[in-house]
């Protein structure tokens, strides 16, 4: 089984300020060292347990691939060790590895033996990396003349040709096109059921909360945060927003769950509730029935434009459904300071049984980076059960009219 443990790693660059200070200091080591150290990743520990999944993310710069080239032992730490338990594969740098004037059939076997595998092993699994990376005739031309695409698919391909005990995964399958990206998943999310260790790096949100059990936040090239992926992603998402104004917030709401509030406070949500059609507040709504969302805004300070908008989400914090009162067309213009504004969204609920969150943004455009007066997750928490239907599986109501025909 796989184990990964990081201990205390730090790395760390000499920078000179001239290159006569370079040369000084290799000549004259007995005066002392004429450089300063640059650090990129400092005291990262961390273990990732056999069979779990973790997720690694963090702005560019914030040193995932440095960690991940420390992991994988293509680069030496300054300081701390990483310790790990198993056969390890790694899909780091797209084509890392690869000869452009070798065919990917060539590039295949080179790349298969630094896994560790022979020249008849993988004669023996060539077929089924050629029909997995499914590049064509491609598969026997340079790989000069390929796209980042078609890299990746035979980097990716060979990488899980055999399911190894670790799998490290950079943020290269963001590159793939979506039918390719669905046939990875699919493979890693299997390698994860027979038990295989698993590092990812990515900034897609769905991919981190639908694959992994646990993330990482690196900030500045230290562990900033760790935890549940819905908490890490909500923090980290809101971070990205309030970089400048450092308003991120974090608080244990009911169920155990971690809320995440940014923004500057200039308006607020006062009040947020789910009603029935006889306009009382309901938690337990059934499948299919007419819901109204309610939420109150007060405004704390004068706001030239603004705007409200809500995410549905499900358990794991996939998106469900979202939208605001710039898609809709119906901002509003010149709130004034101490002003309460109640919003009313009616709707079907058309979502499958389950337990929901909504999270609430007040802005002043479609995006939250531009005014961000307040980001709530976990807002409001509601559950959505099957009373009156026929049985169905699946997260959305979507109730068919069928006709068949018989000859």
């Amino acid at each position: 089984m796989g184990l990964i443990t990081v201990s205390g790693l730090g790395k760390a660059y000499k920078t000179y300020p001239t290159r006569l200070s370079r040369l000084a200091e290799w000549l004259l080591p007995m005066r002392g060292p004429r450089h300063a150290l640059k650090w990129v990743l400092r005291d990262v520990s961390f273990q990732v347990a056999p069979g779990e999944a973790v997720g690694l993310i963090g702005i560019n710069g914030a040193g995932k691939s440095t960690l991940l080239k420390l992991i994988t032992g293509t680069t030496q730490p300054t300081t701390g060790g990483v310790a790990m338990h198993g056969s390890v594969a790694a899909l780091l740098e797209l084509g890392m590895g690869f000869h452009p004037d070798f065919t990917g059939r060539q590039n295949a076997y080179m790349a298969g033996q630094l896994l560790g595998m022979t020249a008849d092993q993988i004669t023996v699994l060539m077929p089924q990396i050629e029909a997995f990376a499914d590049i064509g005739e491609y598969m026997d031309q340079p790989v000069r003349v390929y796209s980042s695409g078609m890299q990746m698919r035979v980097a990716f391909s060979v990488a899980t040709a055999r399911r190894p005990d670790i799998l490290i995964v950079d943020e290269a399958l963001s590159v793939g096109d979506a039918y390719f990206q669905h046939k990875s998943f699919d493979r890693i999310r299997q390698f994860r059921k027979e038990g295989t260790t698993l590092l990812l790096v990515s900034h897609d949100k769905q991919a981190i909360q639908s694959v992994c059990d646990r993330a990482i936040l690196l900030d500045g090239g230290r562990l900033a945060r760790e935890g549940r992926p819905e908490e890490i992603m909500d923090y980290y998402n809101a971070m990205i927003a309030e970089r400048e104004n450092d308003t991120v917030r974090q608080q244990e709401a009911a169920g155990g769950k971690v809320q995440t509030v940014s923004g500057t406070g200039e308006a607020t949500v006062a009040d947020i509730a789910l009603l029935d059609e006889t306009g009382e507040r309901v938690e337990v709504v059934d499948v299919g029935s007419a819901v109204t969302l309610e939420i109150r805004v007060r405004a704390h300070a004068p706001i030239p434009r603004m705007v409200l908008g809500y995410m549905i989400k499900d358990r794991l914090g996939q998106p469900m459904y979202g939208t605001n009162t710039h898609l809709k067309e119906l901002p509003l213009d010149d709130v004034r300071a101490g002003e309460d504004v109640v919003y009313r969204f009616a709707f079907p609920m058309n979502l499958g049984p389950g337990t929901y969150s909504v999270a609430t943004a007040i802005v002043s455009t479609e995006t939250h980076l531009v005014n961000n007066y307040e980001w709530r997750d976990l807002a409001l928490v509601f559950t959505v059960m099957n009373m009156r239907r026929p049985h169905f599986e699946g997260s959305a109501w979507l109730d068919p009219a069928v006709e068949i025909q018989r000859t």
